[in-house]
């Protein structure tokens, strides 16, 4: 898709910061995920942004970013020994999440905060635009 004008700009980027915070949602809530062998052990997920840039601009900047891919990430599993627990391999241990609730936390806050941007500077374009428009009555 081509960049046409500055509300594409800021959907395409409020659409990657979406898939962000769905991301953020989902290892949130595998957080506490346990499983009884490293293989079934959740593993957090991140997107994988590409910027796109306006064909024509190219070297003035103008660009935005897109979400091409939600990947997971190749972090091994938390090992606990839990030698009484109802999901503990033959050696005693389960296998936790690998998901840090705090990076979480900070990465959720970013992306909110890169969201509402989009919105603040969608607030002014129109707002500029209807003074502009009104500078003629």
């Amino acid at each position: 898709m081509d960049i046409k004008n500055i509300y594409h700009i800021a959907q395409r980027a409020m659409g990657a910061q979406l898939v962000r915070l769905n991301a953020v949602a989902s290892n949130l809530a595998n957080a506490d995920n346990i499983a009884s062998n490293p293989q079934d052990a959740y593993k957090p997920i991140k997107p994988v942004f590409e910027t796109k840039y306006f064909d024509l601009i190219r070297k003035k900047g103008v660009s935005t970013v897109d979400a091409v891919t939600v990947e997971k990430m190749d972090i091994d599993p938390i090992k606990v020994y839990k030698p009484g627990h109802p999901m503990a391999d033959d050696n005693g241990f389960i296998y936790r999440a690998p998901v840090n609730i705090e990076e979480e936390y900070v990465d959720m806050m970013e992306a909110s905060r890169q969201y509402q941007n989009n919105i603040e500077m969608l607030t002014t374009i129109k707002a500029l635009m209807l003074k502009t428009a009104n500078l003629g009555k």
